[in-house]
């Protein structure tokens, strides 16, 4: 493969429309909605994009307009489509997101059971791409889609590691997608299992490790097998650890909170473009803590993503 054409990161999930509300309340009395775009990973790839690095990603999304805008919109931020495949038989997900007030959380619904992603399989994984990319960054979502896509999402941790690469995981626990919480669990504790750099939140670790504190669930993945952890602690900032060291990198305070969905994703951007840059893991917990506060000021799910002139204004 050509070197300009190597990805600096590769992730892999599923794309959705994001149909959000245009004026407060339950959804089911909304009348009116603002197409964006939704999915953990395209947001960790879209902020990646913005920020100079080249980012492929693997996806399936159906042949409908919903689709198409998808891969326009991938397009125009940059980020490399030849592992996107166009499947004629299934549909492209889609999420509502209501308007929230006061910095809440939104309501949010997926549609998404028998998508084109949910389909994605171990023969999407594309050739060599987990051996050559600097990185690859996966979450605990697509696993959950189906027995397919989790296959897939292990085949891929597995081959990045084997072969000396940068793996972060972030484990996003979506529990209504499990058939179960011991299958969520003991998915994602394996697929963490295969990670350099597991990001989890501090609810999220509690239940995935039964550990009640950050620095129990920073041990509890570092014993099986990562290099560092960062525990994400909401407004309070990030707790992160390693064999150099640990700590709490600050929150950063926001008073106009606009929409929360996206800030993990923010925060996965900071930390992964910061360690891709070989500053200490510190700097990337706070430069985590500082997208992911300036993602909560804009309604949808990546809008808040920075350039790198953002990031680094002069």
């Amino acid at each position: 493969m050509d070197d300009n054409m190597i990805p600096d990161v590769l992730t892999a999930g599923e794309a959705m429309a994001l149909l959000m509300a245009r004026q407060p309340g339950p959804l089911d009395a909304v009348r009116e909605f603002e197409r964006a775009t939704a999915g953990a990973e395209l947001n960790v790839a879209v902020g990646l994009s913005r920020l100079g690095y080249r980012v492929g990603y693997v996806s399936s999304l159906g042949d409908d307009s919903l689709g198409r805008n998808l891969l326009a919109f991938m397009a125009a931020e940059g980020i490399d489509l030849r592992h996107v495949r166009v499947d004629q038989r299934y549909p492209t997900g889609f999420m509502l997101k209501s308007m929230a007030l006061d910095g809440g959380d939104p309501q949010v619904e997926y549609f998404r059971r028998g998508s084109a992603a949910s389909n994605l399989s171990r023969a999407d994984i594309p050739a060599g791409a987990c051996r050559l990319a600097r990185l690859l960054h996966l979450t605990g979502i697509t696993p959950a889609l189906s027995d397919t896509c989790r296959d897939m999402v292990l085949t891929m941790a597995a081959q990045a590691r084997g072969a000396g690469r940068i793996v972060t995981f972030d484990p996003n626990l979506r529990p209504r997608l499990w058939p179960s919480q011991a299958a969520m669990v003991d998915t994602v504790n394996a697929v963490a299992s295969l990670a350099d750099v597991v990001m989890p939140g501090l609810a999220e670790g509690e239940l995935l490790t039964g550990c009640g504190d950050a620095a129990g669930i920073a041990d509890f993945y570092l014993a099986r097998g990562a290099r560092q952890v960062v525990v994400k602690l909401g407004p309070q900032g990030a707790y992160y650890a390693s064999a150099e060291g640990r700590g709490i990198a600050p929150g950063v305070p926001v008073q106009d909170v606009v929409d929360t969905v996206g800030a993990g994703d923010g925060f996965a951007v900071g930390v992964i473009s910061a360690l891709l840059e070989n500053l200490p893991l510190a700097t990337a917990a706070a430069r985590g803590n500082a997208i992911g506060a300036r993602v909560v000021r804009f309604r949808g799910d990546c809008e808040g993503l920075p350039t790198r002139a953002q990031l680094n204004p002069q």
